[in-house]
């Protein structure tokens, strides 16, 4: 039998594209030979989508759903559905119809050759092609993944997101962390289609966070895996700065003659900078080492918990 794949589509004002995506995603199960069950989480919708979902669900069998109390945003919406989904493999979809349900075995295709994660790759006009051109652009540079959209849509193995720390607005990094983590990624030219209801969530305060976020991820995924290494080079740079000055200032004093109170104050500032940074790192080394054992600890729970579901 083959694997249960878990379609999460998080819904935030969507009322107007609930009941045709359901219908759509209907048709899929009738006809694919691959088996389904669609997660649908109102993420703290204002507008009629709750109910369209109650309803859609009394008619569909494969649904299941949940709704936040208020907006909490895709990531959290995500989480939401990882905790009910039952399958192997999850799918995030969204429910607006820029992507057709049709399209879903192509883009899990790749899950059952060999791949954890399979990306998709918008194919179609679309607005902000250029926003999201120089956002993937610096998301490759950066973090030398060689996929060409980050903000599409998603397949993966339920076990890529298992010990997956995702803080809010971090489902777009999923395929960079998971990569960081050693899981093969696969692409696929997924279709986009006009939006026909509905608005874009799209703001565009969304640029400059999605940028903070980015530099963020790679802190994560980089200078904060050996944290005392990278504050400790920085806490160098300013301890030898501060030396340097000190002996310019003794030159200064006993050789020429002049005596330089500013230069006191600068190497009192600089080597206090350095030993702030060497802190900041055995700090951070602490909490580093603290969240590892945490994980460890979290996989033999889970393991005694398989292990005991399986006796049982």
């Amino acid at each position: 039998m083959s694997s249960l794949i878990s379609v999460i589509v998080p819904a935030y004002n969507e009322e107007g594209n609930i009941s045709e995506f359901c219908r759509q995603f209907g048709e899929l199960v009738e006809k694919s030979p691959l088996r389904f069950e669609l997660v649908l989480i109102d993420d703290g919708s204002d507008d009629g989508t709750y109910g369209k979902i109650i309803k859609a669900a009394e008619s569909y069998p494969f649904i299941k759903y949940a709704r936040h109390p208020y907006n909490l945003g895709l990531t959290e919406a995500l989480q939401t559905g990882f905790s009910l989904a039952s399958g192997e493999l999850y799918v995030f979809y969204p429910a607006d119809l820029q992507y057709r349900p049709e399209d879903i075995p192509a883009l899990v295709k790749p899950l059952f050759e060999g791949a954890d994660v399979s990306t998709g790759w918008k194919q179609g006009k679309y607005k902000r092609r250029i926003v999201s051109g120089i956002y993937n652009f610096l998301s490759r540079k950066i973090f030398g993944l060689k996929v060409h959209d980050l903000n599409s849509v998603k397949a993966f193995k339920a076990d890529v997101v298992k010990d997956m720390f995702l803080r809010r607005d971090w489902h777009r990094y999923l395929v960079v962390m998971a990569a960081d983590k050693g899981h093969r990624i696969a692409e696929v030219r997924m279709p986009l289609y006009e939006r026909k209801w509905g608005k874009s969530k799209f703001s565009i305060w969304r640029i400059p966070v999605g940028v903070l976020d980015m530099l963020a991820v790679k802190a994560q995924l980089s200078f904060l895996k050996k944290p005392l290494l990278f504050f400790g080079l920085i806490g160098s740079f300013f301890i030898v700065i501060g030396i340097l000055v000190g002996l310019y200032a003794i030159y200064l004093r006993f050789i020429v003659g002049e005596g330089q109170r500013p230069l006191l104050y600068l190497v009192l500032l600089l080597s206090g900078l350095g030993m702030g940074f060497f802190i900041l790192g055995f700090l951070a080394e602490s909490l580093a080492a603290l969240r590892e054992e945490m994980g460890a600890v979290r996989k033999k729970i889970d393991k005694l918990i398989g292990s005991s579901g399986d006796r049982d």
